[in-house]
């Protein structure tokens, strides 16, 4: 048996499971490599593209809006899956 479950802006929606102080909140996830945006919260969609490089990025000025830099530790996927 094999079940398929669809959820917006994955990773973005996985850190505010553990972070509550994110909702409402602009998120962008970047890859590890690249430093390319591969996920976004819906308050950043209006902003924020998607494989966006992040040097790119912080250049930007949105008004209102704070950048937070956080490192997310790469054992944050097995979270996701037990939430």
């Amino acid at each position: 048996m094999f079940a398929l479950a669809d959820v917006n802006s994955f990773y973005a929606s996985c850190e505010r499971v553990f972070r509550p102080d994110l909702k409402g909140k602009p998120i962008v996830v970047l890859s590890n490599n690249d430093g390319n945006v591969i996920a976004r919260s819906a308050e950043a969609k209006p902003w924020i593209k998607m494989e966006t490089p992040w040097f790119q990025i912080k250049k930007r000025k949105i008004p209102g809006k704070k950048y937070m830099r956080f490192q997310v530790t790469m054992n944050f996927m097995p979270r996701c899956w037990r939430a």
